[in-house]
């Protein structure tokens, strides 16, 4: 047994930077999206850096070619948000890819009894059919998407709301991210957090922040817990 193993009762996990690498998805549907706007195209480094707060966020900066877009409040113009969802309902999970060591993570979680759940700002007509075509859907006890609460991280509602689900209390549960939205709504709502250096931060390294641990993997995190 691992005595310096983190003891929890269950694992909410993020999406897009964390179990997936969705950036080539939102990269071919924004430049569509762009296309169909006259705009000119952006780099996959730009998209990159833009992910994290939701697509209507994405959207908005993508347009304006700027991270601060996103912290005006006002919302996106409609025909861009109609014009790139309707690109993404296509190209949603097309070239999106599992990071190293995701699958061996699930796979470790559950070997552990621990309930899982996603925790993401995707709206939910993009998630389900994500999971789905990656095959991982049947890993995860409870998904909440982005659109299904009125508050979505980093705000803490979607985690107490899934702990609430799970039947266990937030201080039992951990959190793994790859953002500063992840960790702020983890130390919200009561949760330990270990963050993943590899996904979508929009610019900045989770190692500054002070979460309970960086795990390089999600099979690295399953290592470092056991079941309370």
């Amino acid at each position: 047994m691992n005595t310096s193993a983190l003891a929890v009762r269950a694992v909410l996990i993020d999406l897009d930077g964390t179990l997936l690498d969705t950036v080539l998805d939102l990269h071919a549907a924004a430049n569509a999206m762009l296309g169909d706007l006259g705009r000119p195209v952006v780099s996959v480094d730009s998209i990159r850096s833009y992910v994290g707060r939701g697509i209507a966020n994405l959207v908005k900066r993508v347009l304006a070619g700027s991270m601060a877009a996103a912290d005006d409040g006002a919302p996106p113009p409609a025909a861009a948000l109609a014009s790139f969802k309707k690109h993404y309902t296509t190209e949603n999970g097309r070239h999106a890819a599992l990071f190293p060591g995701v699958r061996e993570g699930l796979e470790a979680l559950k070997a552990l009894a621990l309930p899982l759940g996603v925790i993401t700002n995707k709206a939910e007509a993009f998630t389900l059919p994500l999971l789905q075509r990656t095959g991982l859907f049947p890993f995860f006890d409870v998904i909440v998407s982005g659109d299904v609460l009125p508050r979505p991280k980093p705000d803490p509602m979607p985690l107490l709301w899934a702990s609430g689900r799970l039947a266990v209390s937030p201080i039992d549960v951990l959190m793994i991210g790859d953002s500063v939205h992840d960790f702020n709504a983890g130390r919200a709502a009561g949760c330990h957090v270990f963050l993943v250096p590899y996904g979508y931060n929009e610019g900045r390294d989770v190692r500054e922040l002070a979460c309970d641990g960086i795990v390089s993997t999600l099979a690295e995190a399953a290592q470092r817990l056991t079941h309370a």
